[in-house]
């Protein structure tokens, strides 16, 4: 029987625009810089005739399912499929296993995968600070037309009206990131959801607050001198633990726990690309083996999908069963991994990963390639693309060397992960049915909270909202009622007294929980406050 076609990456390279770019590139600028690289990385000059499929990460800087077809026609390619993908930190390694899957089966022959974002630029311009040509980018014109700010706010909400849309004309349907308990505590922003995951982590693993800091901070500590000698990070300054959770004027809280430097930095111009082929094809067109790394195992699970209905809010069983899957796949052992990539949008998910993969809390191994999100840069949905560049990059330099990647999407909701190195995973791709693991997760999910609570309720995680100023406005806690049902509720206090909640353990504290019909919520009274 013929050995089937082994999928593997021989082009890889990204790009940061300067700061001070006159004129900036856009998005697809961005994108053609880096796959242009990745085409030169490769050594091939005949490569781009048997490229079958242009796929662009969703790009919330220019938001554009022609996107793919844009590009194809700028770089002088005519591929069949021409993909946009959806929104989620997980597509690019979920997107990496897929093609690796259709290059195995014969189903595509190679790949261009890309991604950018130019929301710096966009800020810039917002600030009168710079002149954006654009004209044919239809966020940015949408942008100046409705005089809307170019924030992540309203480019997450714009990309979902039009993902809806594009899935409503395909016949698919759209999943909404919140219920509608959620969303009456308005959770839907990222930065409002993963305080919960970190303080019920606070919680479980015994430290205090004030040592629970200083331990987000010594990891975010690491990742920063990562970021310092990697020339394609947005900031490669040397930050210690204190200077990145201590609050300050410059640093200040943006939900608590997380101040500015420990949270994704999604101000980046940055663009990665990858290019994925099959070993006889690359023999073929002469791509030096060097060149040559292997994806040796991925899977990709979700989380049950409403954060209020997950029964732990400090775990992760999507990763570990994902890790189990591409490491079996791999035939290689957690041990045989000399180098990781954990996404780092926030410290819980770095920890949730870390714990649910069973790397121990001391393990000295490298937990990023990049220097992580907050560093780094969080370029939308596609920085996993450049942790993957990066990770081959590593390989190629230590054929030795194997590696997992990390992927999530939206709050700890949707994973996949990778496994690289410089030789075939022992088991090939193919289509394995992974939904009988994918419905044990599910399986878990607790009933919706209870839109209307009384009586006492005991907090299991919480979140403390803060003004432009710096100042503490609102808290929210979810937590379980007497006959364990889920419940969320407002805390009610006034600014002094959520200032005191920084410099406590809420978690594990019960209060009276009453609903108000006239703000539509539950409102906890907690003795603390």
């Amino acid at each position: 029987m013929k050995a089937r076609p082994v999928p593997i990456l021989i082009g890889a390279a990204q790009y940061t625009q300067p700061k001070d770019a006159n004129p900036a590139l856009d998005s697809l600028g961005l994108m053609v810089k880096a796959s242009l690289g990745a085409f030169i990385d490769t050594g091939s000059n005949t490569l781009r005739s048997v490229v079958d499929t242009v796929c662009v990460i969703n790009s919330f800087s220019r938001d554009d399912e022609y996107l793919p077809r844009a590009l194809s026609e700028t770089l002088g390619i005519n591929p069949e499929h021409a993909i946009y993908s959806l929104i989620g930190g997980n597509s690019p390694q979920m997107l990496v296993n897929r093609f690796a899957r259709d290059i195995a089966a014969g189903r595509k022959r190679a790949v261009l995968l890309t991604g950018a974002e130019a929301i710096y630029s966009m800020y810039r311009a917002s600030r009168g600070r710079t002149v954006l040509g654009w004209q044919d980018n239809v966020t940015f014109q949408h942008l100046r037309k409705k005089n809307l700010p170019a924030n992540f706010d309203t480019l997450l909400r714009m990309g979902c009206e039009h993902e809806k849309e594009i899935l409503k004309a395909s016949g698919d349907t759209y999943d909404e990131p919140n219920n509608a308990v959620e969303e009456a505590y308005d959770l839907f922003l990222p930065q409002f959801m993963y305080p919960f995951f970190e303080t019920s982590l606070r919680y479980v693993s015994g430290r205090g607050v004030g040592e629970h800091q200083y331990y987000m901070g010594r990891r975010y500590e690491c990742f920063s001198r990562v970021a310092s000698q990697n020339p394609y990070a947005w900031s490669r300054k040397t930050y210690s633990a204190e200077e990145l959770t201590t609050a300050t004027r410059q640093n200040r809280y943006i939900v608590y726990p997380y101040t500015i430097r420990t949270i994704a930095n999604i101000n980046v111009d940055q663009s990665a690309a990858l290019i994925m082929i099959n070993d006889r094809d690359a023999d073929a067109l002469g791509i030096d083996r060097s060149k040559w790394v292997y994806p040796m195992g991925g899977a990709e699970l979700n989380n049950i999908w409403h954060v209020s209905q997950r029964p732990r809010l400090y775990d992760s069983p999507a990763i570990t069963e994902a890790a189990r899957l591409a490491l079996k796949q791999s035939g290689l052992s957690l041990s045989d991994i000399g180098i990781f990539d954990l996404y780092s949008c926030f410290p819980s998910a770095v920890d949730i990963s870390r714990q649910a993969i069973g790397i121990p809390e001391d393990d000295p191994r490298d937990l990023t390639v990049t220097g992580g999100l907050a560093c780094f840069g969080g370029p939308g949905n596609n920085y996993t693309m450049h942790a993957i560049a990066s990770t081959v990059n590593r390989i190629r330099r230590d054929c030795r060397l194997k590696a997992m990647v990390t992927a999530n999407g939206w709050y700890n909701s949707k994973h996949a992960i990778g496994i690289y190195g410089a030789e075939p995973p022992d088991n090939p791709w193919e289509d394995r049915d992974d939904s009988a693991v994918q419905k044990a997760i599910d399986a878990e999910a607790l009933p919706e909270p209870i839109e209307q609570a009384h009586g006492l309720l005991t907090v299991e995680a919480y979140i403390i909202r803060y003004d432009q100023n710096g100042q503490p406005e609102r808290a929210t806690v979810i937590g379980r009622m007497r006959d364990c049902c889920r419940a969320l509720a407002d805390v009610r206090a006034d600014i002094g007294d959520l200032g005191k909640l920084e410099r406590i353990e809420l978690v594990g504290k019960a209060g009276d929980v009453r609903f108000d019909a006239a703000s539509g919520r539950n409102w906890i009274t907690l003795s603390a406050c």
